[in-house]
């Protein structure tokens, strides 16, 4: 995946606040996978990936509806982000594991 910065944070946390609360989990699990499947797509051919965009989580996520982005006020997109922020973590780890 490209190198993340909070635009691509705050785009998936949007993503996620405007599906079901049930679901969001797994739609972030997948527009992390989609961001670095395009990532490697780009860097085979050149080109932007035809669904996922140039790899960043960004392009991911804005082909999912968006909700408006609401300030940290709103608990349900602090939760959102931290869903984002903890999977990234993980994707992070689990990349170092098999990358020492």
């Amino acid at each position: 995946m490209r190198p993340l910065l909070h635009g691509d944070v705050s785009n998936a946390a949007r993503a996620l606040l405007a599906s079901a609360p049930g679901r969001r989990q797994t739609l972030c699990q997948q527009m992390v996978r989609e961001a670095e499947l395009a990532d490697r797509h780009v860097q085979r051919t050149g080109r932007l990936h035809p669904e996922w965009g140039n790899g960043s989580l960004m392009m991911a996520a804005r082909k999912y509806r968006l909700a408006k982005e609401p300030g940290f006020d709103d608990v349900e997109f602090i939760e959102c982000f931290q869903t984002v922020l903890e999977q990234l973590k993980l994707a992070l780890l689990k990349d170092q594991r098999s990358n020492p």
